[in-house]
């Protein structure tokens, strides 16, 4: 048995345009070719592929054989892609960006996080996307180590040299624990009871938070570089810590967690940062994602009384 030719990408649009325009006149019409024309080339598709791929006989308008019907949708993916490719051909020769890499500081909100990626993947549906969540001073080495064109990192980006910076918002920290957790039990908490528990307590490997410790009180911790496993243990009682707001109101409300009132330590505002290389500006996709940030961030209202983290 033969095997079949190989049909080019301009028989593919003949064959598409007469199956959606649902004449050969009318895809004549839709790709400003001759009806001769299209009905040549449907012939040297159907030739090339040695399958009939619209009835000849009993209408006078195109249908579809079983076998045009089978290559239809196998048609329109390869269409589809070659589209996909033009349209990420075109932004390359404008200076768009292929992919993107961007870091964020797992304190950042998720629903935030989730709303800028949906509009991204709208507005640049050709430009991938590579995502690092990460904690504390990881995001500014991300950056700086070139794995990540931008990030949205916490205040630890300031004034790290080579490192450009604009403010994009913030979130509260709040002191929590589980409701039978010793604090979560106490209804006045004196200052310094903090120290008498273990504290959760964020952490990261990168060079810039090496050997520092951010809004520790206790002498006991237990050190976690992962948010959800800290937001899991406190769940446990297994000790008491700072959490962001936006993340566990839906365990205050239910009761699973309580904020502490600490007389001491309130709680604090993280601020957040949209960071880049100085010497590597972010391309029109990138720039497009901190402005988001920048733009919600501006929105972000802040506790009465809370001093920076």
């Amino acid at each position: 048995m033969a095997n079949p030719g190989t049909p080019s990408f301009e028989q593919l649009r003949i064959f598409l345009a007469v199956v959606d325009a649902g004449s050969f006149a009318g895809a004549g019409r839709r790709l400003n070719r001759a009806v001769s024309v299209i009905s040549y080339g449907i012939a040297n598709l159907e030739a090339q592929l040695g399958l009939s791929l619209f009835e000849r006989e009993g209408s006078r308008k195109p249908v579809l054989t079983t076998a045009g019907r089978a290559l239809l949708a196998e048609a329109r993916a390869i269409a589809q892609g070659i589209d996909g490719l033009r349209a990420k051909v075109k932004g390359l020769l404008d200076g768009l960006e292929a992919e993107v890499d961007l870091a964020v500081d797992v304190m950042l909100p998720a629903d935030r996080l989730g709303r800028v990626l949906r509009a991204f993947a709208q507005e640049y549906p050709t430009v991938s996307l590579r995502l690092h969540a990460e904690a504390l001073g990881a995001i500014t080495a991300l950056v700086l180590d070139g794995k990540a064109v931008v990030g949205v990192s916490g205040p630890l980006a300031a004034g790290v040299e080579g490192v450009e910076c604009v403010a994009a918002g913030s979130v509260p920290m709040v002191p929590v624990a589980a409701p039978d957790h010793p604090l979560g039990r106490m209804e006045r908490i004196p200052p310094g009871a903090g120290r008498d528990h273990v504290q959760l307590v964020l952490t990261d490997r990168s060079r810039f938070t090496e050997g520092q410790d951010f809004s520790v009180m206790s002498a006991r911790t237990w050190r976690l570089a992962d948010l959800g496993a800290k937001h899991a243990l406190l769940r446990e009682g297994i000790g008491w810590g700072n959490m962001p707001l936006p993340m566990i109101e839906p365990d205050l409300v239910a009761g699973t967690l309580v904020r502490l009132a600490m007389p001491d330590h309130p709680g604090g505002t993280y601020r957040f940062a949209g960071v880049w290389r100085r010497d590597t500006p972010p391309g029109p996709a990138a720039s497009w994602l901190l402005d988001q940030f920048v733009r919600l961030g501006a929105e972000d209202r802040e506790e009465a009384g809370f001093i920076d983290l």
